[in-house]
């Protein structure tokens, strides 16, 4: 069983909003074993709309449709699915009569255009709109299922788990689900990965491995269909151990939860505080630790020491150490770890200094960067050669920051 999701609406195109409702219901679908093949996208363009819908009565086996149900005349997508189904439009009763009271509540008079939200396919299977006017619906045509949902996701998600996904359930004889691990890695390239795991790949069947990076991460996708859910995870499992067999020393997690959310509960369980010491990343690392709920049991907070006035002044950083190794060192980088881990009263300290570039400083190259641990039992400095812009050494220099402390404190 495979569906197709077609995203009507010229703003998508025009980059407007983002269609974050085909990134949900994609993943929706896949829970209950419904493999999504093609997104595709529309505008408000009836000639378009047509031959989208055509093709994909070819290819798909449930056609899931995201707005266009609203009161205006570039709201097309149950005119055009009707016409290319041959199904006629008729009014259903219990939806007028809702728009109807939704504006005599108001005391606003309803127009005719809005009148229009509650036309329906002949013959369809209406959801009911509980939190707007325009309902939903579903129509069987040579036993393949259209779906059309509204477009406001405040709108399309209570409908689809409400009403729409029931509905498929019970009419989509689905025997197979899908089940998911996402395993995390961290200093290590995605092609580097791949690699090492190439002929694990290769072989891939049920499960599969899709690998992804993003923002100097490198995630693994294990996706398993099946019918026993204790099969499903035994399988997962194993291909999960061939995997770490591999690339375990850059494993650092699983699922959801990023590097931050794993320090924050690290630092927790220890019932251990931190401070950090931010010059090269000017607060970022405070920022990416922040949005953590609850970080403020374990993050005592930071000092941007971007000058070496302040490195001296607030962080008490010895100005011949500043005058012969540099502020780009491991040595200032180990103190600042330690003087402000005792500054904020914390059981470790981190510190990030370096060149973040465009230019050089203190004679070395943009992407010279060190970053400062301090526990109680020792302090280590970490030297990186990281590559890229102003914005993404900083960035990168944060994660490695999470990076190395989760490391040292397990």
């Amino acid at each position: 069983m495979n569906a197709e999701i077609i995203a009507v609406g010229s703003e998508l195109l025009l980059g407007q909003i983002q269609n974050s409702n085909a990134t949900y219901l994609s993943r929706e679908l896949s829970k209950v074993g419904i493999d999504v093949y093609h997104h595709t996208v529309v505008g408000d363009n009836q000639e378009r709309l047509m031959d989208v819908v055509k093709k994909a009565l070819e290819r798909a086996d449930v056609l899931i449709f995201t707005g266009g149900l609203g009161p205006t005349k570039d709201d097309l997508t149950k005119e055009t699915v009707g016409e290319v189904t041959g199904t006629p439009l008729d009014y259903d009763p219990e939806t007028e009569a809702r728009i109807r009271d939704f504006f005599a509540t108001r005391k606003r008079n309803m127009t005719e255009n809005n009148r229009k939200q509650a036309l329906v396919l002949k013959g369809a299977h209406i959801f009911p709109n509980d939190h707007g006017l325009a309902c939903g619906m579903a129509l069987e045509i040579a036993s393949k299922q259209l779906i059309l949902l509204p477009g406001p996701p405040s709108e399309l998600i209570p409908m689809f788990e409400t009403y729409a996904l029931p509905f498929l359930l019970k009419n989509v004889h689905q025997k197979e689900e899908i089940q998911s691990k996402v395993l995390r890695f961290f200093n290590i390239g995605e092609s580097q990965l791949v690699e090492k795991i190439d002929d694990l790949i290769e072989q891939q069947s049920n499960p599969t491995i899709a690998p992804l990076a993003s923002d100097g991460e490198v995630t693994l996708r294990l996706t398993v269909k099946g019918s026993d859910d204790k099969e499903n995870e035994r399988l997962l499992n194993h291909v999960k151990q061939q995997v770490l067999g591999r690339v375990g020393d850059f494993f650092y997690g699983e699922g959801e939860e990023n590097l931050a959310t794993l320090l924050v509960k690290e630092l927790s369980e220890r019932s251990l505080t931190l401070g950090a010491a931010e010059s090269l990343t000017g607060g970022q690392f405070s920022a990416a630790l922040t949005e953590v709920p609850a970080v403020s049991n374990v993050f005592n907070g930071a000092i941007v020491c971007y000058s070496n006035a302040v490195k001296e002044t607030i962080l008490s950083v010895s100005p011949r150490l500043l005058s012969e190794e540099g502020a780009v060192s491991a040595a200032c980088a180990k103190q600042l770890a330690e003087n402000v881990k005792k500054a904020l009263h914390s059981d470790v300290g981190v510190s990030f200094t370096g060149v973040a570039g465009p230019g050089e400083l203190e004679g070395h190259a943009p992407g010279i960067v060190y970053i400062g641990i301090a526990t109680q039992h020792t302090t280590e400095a970490y030297k990186l050669h990281l590559a890229g812009s102003r914005e993404n050494i900083r960035d990168r220099s944060v994660k490695y920051g999470l990076y190395y402390l989760l490391k040292d404190l397990r």
